[in-house]
């Protein structure tokens, strides 16, 4: 019997696989790929903080209590009034003023806290994740009903997430608990006179300090979701990462198969090459090195600045380049450094660089001489 499968050596019935508490993320040291990333958000995989959205759930419906406390308060006192004085009749079994009355004073005073807690949670929620709806978070699933204890104590006890939630809670506590104790210190005179108060200074006063802390408390809860927005942010972008085979199964997918790729390949160059022997016959000389090498020049004086490339090649490439210009009785120019220079600087249809305009101009005088005509300048 190993000592990884029992927790109690006396009690066989008592068992636990210590694989249980294996790391399951193991090797998963890739960066997620941009499609890794998308597809998790499809599935609602998103980085947010519960924090955030709880503060502005917080923030704003008090703030609207303050803004609408009068109306609250009045339709409070009218409901008050109208069910005292329906107190007073002897008969109120077969009255239906009632259910209608409640409901109206109801809505009346819960509906505009009630809206504003609501769009402040899609709000709060849109601010950090964007227009984003799936039910894939809410589809049953059964795997998630087999326990992976392992798993759960993990992330619930020996993790940076529950060290990070352990810390933060603690901090808010002692957060409010500071702001509260500031408020009720700085109104402490007018606290304790309140036993020798009016009804309406008392309430007046409690409901300021407890809206001042109320308020305080969500703008500060608000700021501490900052950090735990980066921090779960993090935590997402972890619980993404890739092992280095994932990444090369998604290239492969994402790519096509490598055969596919390099027949693909092998077919755009001989496309390119076939179009670019096309343009061999507009060619003024051929440069060559000679077997190695082979650049077709134009050179047009009326539409171009200087020569320019409009097929080049090598081995065979250049072989077929040498044949089609001989066809064409295109002058075929031997000069090694210029070929080779041309093949690696110059790509197909650009003019050659300035530094081989008097080497060019050479070769052109000589190519003109034999055809009878003139050069200019170049």
């Amino acid at each position: 019997m190993t000592s990884k499968h029992l927790l109690y050596p006396d009690e066989s019935l008592f068992w636990i696989d210590l694989q249980w508490f294996a790391a399951e993320d193991e090797g998963r040291t890739e960066d997620p790929t941009e499609q890794k990333i998308r597809k998790a958000r499809e599935e609602g995989k998103v980085a947010k903080s519960t924090e955030f959205s709880s503060a502005l759930v917080l923030l704003f419906p008090i703030i609207a209590i303050g803004i609408l406390g009068s109306y609250i308060l009045g339709n409070l006192i009218d409901m008050m009034r109208f069910f005292f004085s329906l107190s007073t009749e002897i008969d109120l079994v077969g009255d239906d003023r009632i259910v209608p009355a409640f409901f109206n004073y109801f809505l009346r005073i819960t509906v505009p806290i009630f809206a504003i807690a609501f769009i402040s949670a899609i709000l709060g929620n849109l601010f950090q994740v964007g227009f984003l709806f799936s039910t894939k978070p809410i589809t049953p699933d059964l795997n998630k009903i087999v326990p992976r204890f392992g798993k759960f104590f993990k992330r619930a006890m020996f993790s940076a997430e529950a060290a990070f939630n352990l810390g933060k809670s603690i901090f808010k506590i002692i957060v409010i608990a500071l702001i509260a104790f500031l408020n009720i210190r700085a109104n402490i005179g007018k606290l304790g006179l309140l036993s020798s108060s009016t009804f309406w200074v008392s309430f007046q006063t409690v409901s300021r300090v407890a809206f001042a802390i109320l308020v305080e408390s969500a703008i500060s809860l608000l700021i501490l979701s900052i950090p735990d927005y980066m921090f779960q942010r993090h935590q997402h972008r972890e619980s993404l990462k890739m092992t280095k085979q994932e990444v090369k199964e998604e290239r492969r997918m994402s790519e096509g198969d490598p055969l596919v790729r390099s027949r693909l390949r092998e077919r755009m160059r001989e496309l390119l090459t076939r179009n670019m022997i096309r343009n061999v016959p507009r060619a003024d000389v051929v440069v060559t090195n000679p077997t190695h090498y082979a650049i077709a020049l134009e050179w047009n004086r009326s539409l171009m600045e200087a020569p320019a490339v409009i097929a080049k090649g090598m081995d065979n490439i250049a072989f077929k380049i040498r044949e089609v210009a001989e066809a064409n009785d295109i002058p075929c120019m031997e000069n090694k450094p210029l070929a080779r220079a041309l093949y690696q600087e110059v790509n197909i249809g650009d003019v050659i660089p300035e530094k081989y305009y008097e080497v060019m101009a050479l070769i052109l005088a000589e190519v003109y001489k034999m055809k009878g005509r003139t050069l200019e300048a170049v």
